[in-house]
């Protein structure tokens, strides 16, 4: 395995940002520290990035930094746009909100993207569905204030209707019906993991849809190419490659929902293409209430595995 791809290490951009989970306030962080913690996977590459990275007094500059997520954030739109992902979020969306309606659920729905960057999703939905015709509100909620402004000025130069907030997703006042992530869930481990899937286990919580990478043997290596070629920053290529590695199994993601979320039942998307065994890119953990699974198993046929 190379040193860079070592599932065990965190990615560059979970640590050179970080947030106090209570105040949401910006915290400083060690360029020394983060070092060290490269320098232990011999990581030659992840220290090379984070050399780069301006530290005055031993701490990473915020501004340098901020500019660095963005340019890595408008990068990762490209791979989404690419990968038409905007397109299989709604399929799955609309499914989900259909079975809502067709179920007696009336009123507005408010759709919340987890971790929304610079919110392209949300912003793909507003212009290219008819969801907010329909009185569904689509929000994106992200710890990182930065890309947070980034994609409320997008949705504002494109005039889209959507909204974009700093905070906790799961918060009483930003808290929605239906959460989405994409690239969110490999982010937690072990424990955080089964703690951030037990937060849907509300009452006003109707479904989840959670797209990642889908690992296989081939995945880091499809990913490395990819992002090669693709990609400009080398901050973007090194933690691209690194979260095909770290990706879930199914297995776990089932197991992890299905110890923490009573109030829905939980399977996998888009695991298969078609009827082969051959792998998809992403995949996506779902849950929803129980009263909605005949009509979606009905609309989504083969692509959705066990509903239990």
């Amino acid at each position: 395995m190379f040193p860079s791809w070592n599932p065990a290490q965190p990615e560059i951009s979970d640590l050179v940002v970080r947030h106090d989970p209570t105040t949401l306030k910006r915290l400083a962080v060690s360029k020394g520290e983060t070092l060290r913690i490269f320098e232990g996977f011999s990581n030659k590459k992840a220290l090379r990035v984070i050399q780069q990275i301006p530290a005055p007094g031993g701490l990473f500059e915020p501004k340098a930094v901020d500019r660095l997520m963005l340019t890595v954030h408008w990068e990762m739109q490209r791979l989404a746009e690419e990968f038409y992902h905007g397109n299989r979020v709604l399929r799955l969306l609309r499914t989900t909100i259909d079975a809502l309606r067709a179920n007696g659920q009336t009123g507005s729905m408010r759709v919340v993207d987890v971790g929304c960057g610079i919110g392209y999703t949300i912003r793909w939905l507003a212009a290219h569905s008819s969801l907010p015709a329909e009185n569904v509100e689509l929000a994106g909620v992200d710890l990182n204030s930065t890309l947070v402004n980034e994609a409320n000025r997008l949705a504002r130069a494109e005039s889209l209707p959507c909204l974009f907030s700093h905070g906790d997703a799961f918060s009483a006042d930003l808290a929605g019906q239906i959460y989405i992530s994409t690239g969110v869930v490999h982010h937690f481990r072990g424990d955080d993991l089964t703690a951030f899937l037990n937060r849907h286990d509300t009452e006003a919580t109707k479904a989840f849809i959670h797209f990642d990478f889908q690992p296989s043997v081939l995945a880091p290596f499809g990913s490395w190419f990819f992002h090669v070629i693709r990609m400009r920053t080398p901050l973007a290529r090194h933690d691209g490659v690194l979260s095909a590695a770290r990706a879930h199994t199914a297995q776990t993601l089932l197991a992890a929902a299905r110890a923490s979320v009573s109030n829905l039942v939980t399977g996998m998307y888009g695991v298969r293409i078609w009827n082969t065994p051959v792998p998809r890119v992403f995949h996506a953990l779902v849950g929803f209430r129980p009263d909605l699974v005949p009509r979606i198993k009905a609309n989504l046929g083969g692509m959705l595995g066990e509903l239990r």
